[in-house]
């Protein structure tokens, strides 16, 4: 049977579905790692629920297709990832909805993953070596969750210690990657402290021109009363903002 419904890169490959198509492919084993579950996919920390999925198979494109007619054309300036010259600089892209449950993180890894194919096939093509992590997918809400867990008062080194090293793990891995989900970012409950981690990551983010797809229930008009005026008129700034309309559909598929 055909390895390539395993596989991110089988829509652009011309061996999928043929004998060659199969676990030991060199190609998957870069993307995938040897088990299926590595590689640089692996190395994205995208949620296990949006596995694989791509702009084409997207779950979600039946009840979102403005977004996703917006979407498209924005994941074709992909290519210019490389910085070949006298290219436009690839803009951010703002998901929002008012409500949650409409598909907007599934966009957002579908766009993700629509980076790493983009970022493998380019850098063969040109004789580079692909990174290792071309792109992150930072979960805000897991990241606040660590961020309580060792702040929290008498709380043991035991379960301290590794909740910060995981913290700043992925607080580095979200900064280094030239290309980021940041899953719901309009966070309202918070300390000081954790409000203040965000904005730098976001802030490096927006200093260094790299590449994000942030998702929020927030306006970006309003953007300015969760982080600072000046930061959140950049964001506007450099972002493109594409809408998602209806109700919340979650628990009925995986659509967040």
């Amino acid at each position: 049977m055909s390895h390539a419904k395993n596989c991110i890169l089988s829509g652009s490959c011309t061996l999928a579905d043929t004998a060659k198509c199969n676990a030991r492919c060199p190609s998957f084993i870069a993307c995938h790692g040897f088990n299926g579950l590595g590689g640089r996919v692996g190395a994205a920390n995208v949620p296990a629920d949006y596995k694989g999925v791509t702009l084409a198979n997207s779950p979600a494109r039946n009840g979102q297709e403005a977004a996703y007619k917006l979407a498209e054309p924005y994941a074709i300036t992909f290519a210019r990832q490389f910085g070949d010259a006298g290219e436009e600089r690839i803009k951010s892209l703002y998901l929002y909805s008012e409500e949650p449950g409409t598909g907007k993180t599934t966009l957002a890894a579908a766009l993700l993953h629509e980076w790493e194919i983009r970022h493998y096939i380019g850098s063969v093509q040109r004789g580079l070596q692909p990174l290792e992590r071309p792109a992150y997918f930072f979960d805000v809400n897991e990241w606040q969750e660590l961020y309580t867990e060792f702040t929290r008062p008498k709380i043991s080194e035991e379960i301290a210690g590794p909740a910060s090293r995981e913290y700043y793990r992925r607080m580095q891995a979200v900064k280094s990657a030239p290309f980021a989900v940041l899953d719901d970012i309009g966070v309202r409950d918070a300390t000081d402290g954790f409000r203040g981690d965000l904005h730098s990551v976001i802030n490096y983010r927006v200093a260094n021109q790299l590449t994000s797809v942030y998702t929020s229930n927030v306006l970006r008009g309003d953007l300015a009363q969760v982080f600072d005026k000046r930061l959140a008129d950049r964001l506007r700034e450099q972002c493109i903002e594409i809408r998602f309309v209806g109700e919340s559909k979650r628990g009925l598929r995986k659509t967040a």
